[in-house]
């Protein structure tokens, strides 16, 4: 399954996004959130030096419908809150993707990890094009289950060729040694560790996930 990380830039119109611009050395954790209906309720932890001017200011906000202080200290507020502008749950929802928490908003954005299909990926990044949320991918990689894919013995023998340097640069482990170590002929560890590559290789280029189209 493709893992991708995304640099989102929130708009003016999430409240969170113009606070946190407004006081950029703030971090806004978001620690759970969800949509309801047409809006969205969520949990956020307010850390900055000075918190009072911060958590007096979310009420301000047209989109924000309600909002309650569970904790409050000098440096650091617990705050769960209600907006009619939900626009990043209700994209990752629209586009069946879950959302990873906690989240940390800082001077406007945030950087997500998601995991899902590409077909999911792909759609995200049309909603949020739609929903006018910039966004950068940084990175999408694809986990292999090396476990599953490979047999209890070729899955031992890569384990202790990497263990011993085999992959290492410069290697720092010979095929003669590696033989030695696993007690076979030399011949025929070459054969299947060959194999065991072959399967991991294979797979790794196939996934093809690259980039959001």
């Amino acid at each position: 399954m493709p893992r991708a990380t995304l640099c989102l830039e929130l708009p003016e119109q999430v409240w969170v996004s113009t606070l946190s611009k407004q006081y950029p050395d703030a971090e806004f954790t978001v620690l759970a959130a969800m949509p309801t209906g047409e809006t969205g309720v969520g949990l956020v932890e307010i850390t900055a030096d000075d918190i009072k001017p911060i958590v007096t200011t979310v009420d301000r906000y047209d989109s924000v419908v309600s909002v309650t202080v569970l904790e409050a200290q000098a440096d650091r507020a617990l705050v769960q809150f209600e907006t009619t502008e939900p626009l990043l749950i209700r994209s990752l929802s629209e586009a069946g993707v879950p959302l990873e928490l906690p989240i940390t908003i800082v001077d406007g954005e945030v950087t997500l990890e998601l995991t899902a299909s590409r077909e999911k990926l792909s759609e995200l990044g049309t909603l949020l094009d739609q929903f006018g949320i910039p966004f950068e991918l940084l990175s999408i990689t694809r986990s292999i289950d090396t476990q599953s894919l490979l047999t209890e013995a070729q899955y031992d023998l890569l384990e202790t060729a990497i263990e011993r340097g085999y992959y290492d640069t410069p290697r720092t482990c010979t095929l003669t040694e590696l033989a030695d170590a696993v007690g076979l002929a030399k011949s025929t560890t070459s054969e299947k560790l060959h194999r065991a590559e072959e399967k991991v290789v294979k797979e790794f280029v196939s996934s093809g996930d690259r980039d959001l189209e």
